[in-house]
């Protein structure tokens, strides 16, 4: 408790302060405290301006860290992500472009977790950090594409998913109402029975809770991955009265003729037209998603609560983030796979012991997570990563360590080159497959697309060799070349 007189902030950051010089050395040997949700747009968090999706244990680390509103997932569907966020490569170096594990082309390197085991700390997961099939993995409990090297131990949270007993309905391809609740990826809302801990989510918060206790005296790397608000849209009952009627939520807003202008392949996976979903089922699935959003927060206050009571607030880096963004329903698109902002755009937020709350705005991907967290605990970052240390944006905001991101979408065979200004997107590398262009100064939602303008020709070709440029950059690492592909035999 603060002395009277000294401001909550203020008692932080000297506590943060008096740790960093009671430490051996110049620098803290800070625990790591990961949390990531799967699926998660920004666009959803009240500490990002949602009026209608209250998240408060969210915003109560937004509070106390530093928020970032232009971070960038490095693959916009969760295995690239992710195995490039841990591995420390760009998915195009490592080729993990899909939902394998990064571990057979990385080799004896070490991923993120893996690094800091190595430099003895206790490193655990509970449930999903690298890829993990949701809902079947879940259902099964089941490790998915994790990688066994990276963890000290490790922790499945099995769950009951679109199998929880409750209220459900399929609102994809279900226009009259007849397809019974179903698993897969697949838009599902179900109004569960029963509490926090039937699911998931409110078992890997427990088992979170329960390791920060038990090694609160021993230096952790903690990842704790939450599984909403990836489809299928189940929590408790509780969670779902703030977004009831459904019908009062809100759609973004629609322009006619939006996909008219852009290349096929820019047009999302999952759409309201080819989902067969009406307005009703709609404004359901964003109240379903929403539901499951706050059912996480609720589950982040928990883990957030334990990390307290242990007293280990201020020798703990917490990071909260999501693997990539999500789409409800902006240009008729729903889910991820998309470049767009509200795709390839990820909630981040980074508290450190010490450092006062800020909002950055400059550019920063998930990629740099691995060298700023070594950097930050007083570790040499591997020369090998080819994400960058941002940790002097904790200090200075307004520092800048890149001029773009790059996200790409394999699905997709799609690159996005985002700048301050302009939004560049390219289908397949030599841009066959199409081309997008926005200006987000004057078109922030990238309605309009310039890549055929006339006027356009030449910023267009400066970002295509842009993009040629990093992509060569990014595959100039010390990774071995791939394994020729064996022919088949002819019968």
């Amino acid at each position: 408790m603060a002395s009277p007189g000294i401001t909550d902030s203020a008692a932080r950051l000297i506590a943060g302060l008096l740790f960093a010089l009671s430490a051996s050395g110049a620098t803290p040997k800070y625990n790591v405290l990961f949390i990531i949700s799967d699926d998660l747009t920004y666009t959803a968090l009240s500490c990002y301006g949602n009026t209608v999706c209250k998240t408060p244990n969210i915003d109560r680390l937004a509070n106390r860290g530093v928020r970032f509103t232009q971070a960038y997932c490095q693959g916009t569907y969760c295995g690239p992500s992710r195995a490039s966020f841990m591995s420390g490569y760009y998915p195009h170096a490592s080729r993990s472009l899909g939902y394998a594990s990064p571990r057979s082309r990385i080799g004896d390197r070490a991923t993120w977790s893996q690094y800091f085991k190595e430099h003895d700390y206790y490193t655990a997961r509970v449930s999903k950090v690298f890829h993990m099939g949701v809902p079947g993995g879940i259902e099964k409990g089941t490790d998915g594409a994790d990688d066994a090297l990276s963890w000290t131990e490790r922790f499945n949270s099995q769950g009951p998913e679109w199998r929880a007993p409750g209220d459900g309905e399929t609102l994809e391809n279900n226009p009259e109402g007849k397809r019974p609740v179903v698993g897969g990826n697949t838009f599902v809302v179900v109004e569960a029975d029963g509490d926090d801990l039937v699911h998931s989510d409110g078992k890997t918060a427990a088992k979170a809770v329960e390791l920060i206790e038990q090694h609160k005296d021993e230096s952790f790397w903690l990842g704790v991955g939450f599984v909403r608000p990836h489809v299928p849209f189940v929590s408790p009952r509780s969670y779902y009265t703030p977004f009831k009627p459904y019908d009062t939520m809100v759609l973004p807003e629609k322009v006619e003729g939006d996909w008219d202008d852009i290349p096929k392949a820019g047009i999302n996976y999952k759409t309201s037209k080819n989902m067969k979903m009406d307005v009703r089922r709609q404004k359901k699935a964003v109240g379903g998603y929403y539901a499951s959003v706050a059912y996480v927060d609720a589950q982040v206050g928990k883990v957030l609560d334990a990390l307290e009571r242990a007293g280990l607030e201020e020798k703990t880096i917490v990071i909260f983030t999501s693997d990539h963004g999500y789409h409800l329903g902006e240009h008729d698109f729903w889910a991820k796979v998309s470049l767009r902002d509200e795709s390839a755009g990820v909630p981040l937020i980074i508290c450190v012991p010490g450092k006062k709350p800020a909002v950055c705005h400059s550019f920063v991907e998930l990629l740099d997570l691995y060298p700023t967290t070594a950097s930050l605990c007083g570790l040499e970052i591997p020369a090998r990563l080819q994400g960058k240390d941002i940790s002097r944006m904790l200090d200075n905001p307004e520092h800048n360590v890149r001029d773009a991101a790059f996200c790409v979408a394999p699905m997709r065979k799609g690159f996005l080159l985002r700048e301050r200004q302009y939004a560049y997107i390219q289908y397949r590398e030599n841009a066959a497959g199409g081309i997008e262009l926005f200006d987000l100064e004057k078109d922030p939602k990238q309605f309009t697309n310039l890549a055929k303008r006339p006027e356009c020709q030449q910023l267009v070709d400066t970002f295509r060799k842009k993009t040629a440029a990093k992509l060569s950059e990014i595959r100039n690492n010390d990774l071995p070349p791939p394994l020729p592909r064996k022919k088949a035999k002819r019968k």
